[in-house]
């Protein structure tokens, strides 16, 4: 069987009314992509390279860094602020972004190593990217707060049995597979489709007695499962990396909840808005499912810093509804 690599899907994406591809931003996702293939070696590599554990201190989240963490962003950084279209970068594990070239039409934002906690226990581990326009010749804080709706492509790469690219560009979702003997992203899936039903939820439940009513009300009813309201019995998945239970959703259908809750009352949520919320929403929805906060539509959200936190309930657009109804009528 033959298949499309990611260089001639984009080439014939770019012709005139495929969506936000030109050939400036096609060049940006096959360096994306390019790095997401290091990224893949220094994985696959492990522990024979001394590239697990911790790098002993934290990011600008408060969270402790791992090796792979500083090694990924560090790969991106150095790949895209030296690239003619990119005006500027901004990363999930640094402060401030980093300018990049002047004129640059792009901006991107990156989770470098999603799900870092699962390196050393050799589970997936993804990168997320979303790309945005430049506002200015030369990019400044200010041009990065753009509401999820200006992105011009998103998607994640997820390094685990195989590794693969999931891809918008404002025409649907398409999902690469990176041939291990060619290293290419051969195109595999075109066309990506979430369902609207779903028997399948994912949440972290140790933090059930921190969340809200409305997040009560759903989980509940979803465990009683044939003897509530809902008259059918669900199953709970949890991968501790977005990426890995996104990819799931976009695969198979399902919903993916990180609720705000009172844990930390003065977090708005635990999710990053531009590294994580933004792009994922940006391919749910693409793939005709939804994404909100519980009250609002993640993209609308207008961006008042770059590490913005936001709640997430994302994935089949009836549960995601009813979620976001719950929230509603509680209000």
């Amino acid at each position: 069987m033959s298949y499309r690599t990611l260089s001639q899907y984009l080439e014939q994406q770019s012709e005139p009314g495929q969506g936000n591809l030109t050939a400036e931003l096609a060049d940006v996702i096959q360096t994306i992509a390019t790095t997401c293939k290091t990224i893949d070696q220094a994985l696959q590599k492990g522990a024979l390279a001394g590239v697990l554990g911790s790098a002993e201190h934290e990011n600008v989240q408060g969270e402790t860094q791992k090796k792979l963490d500083v090694i990924s962003n560090d790969y991106l950084i150095d790949a895209l602020k030296t690239h003619q279209n990119v005006g500027g970068l901004a990363s999930e594990e640094l402060d401030d972004f980093t300018p990049a070239q002047e004129n640059g039409q792009y901006l991107v934002l990156f989770d470098p190593l999603d799900g870092s906690s699962n390196i050393d226990i050799n589970m997936c581990v993804g990168t997320i990217f979303s790309i945005l326009p430049a506002k200015n010749a030369r990019t400044q804080a200010s041009d990065f707060m753009q509401p999820g709706t200006q992105q011009v492509a998103a998607g994640y790469v997820l390094y685990g049995p195989s590794t693969m690219m999931a891809l918008t560009i404002g025409t649907g979702v398409v999902f690469f597979t990176l041939d291990p003997e060619s290293q290419q992203f051969l195109l595999t899936s075109e066309n990506v489709q979430v369902a609207a039903e779903t028997k399948e939820y994912a949440i972290n439940a140790s933090n059930q007695r921190h969340w809200e009513e409305p997040v009560k009300r759903y989980i509940a009813e979803l465990q009683a499962g044939k003897t509530s309201v809902r008259e059918k019995d669900f199953n709970m998945r949890w991968v501790a990396c977005m990426v890995g239970d996104i990819h799931r959703i976009l695969c198979r259908s399902g919903i993916f909840l990180y609720p705000y809750d009172t844990k930390d009352p003065q977090k708005a949520g635990r999710l990053r808005l531009m590294y994580e919320a933004n792009p994922m929403s940006m391919l749910m929805e693409q793939a005709g499912g939804a994404a909100t906060t519980g009250r609002v539509r993640i993209l609308d959200i207008q961006p008042t810093e770059l590490h913005q936190r936001v709640p997430v309930v994302i994935g089949s657009s009836s549960e995601v509804e009813r979620v976001t109804s719950y929230h509603q009528s509680h209000q």
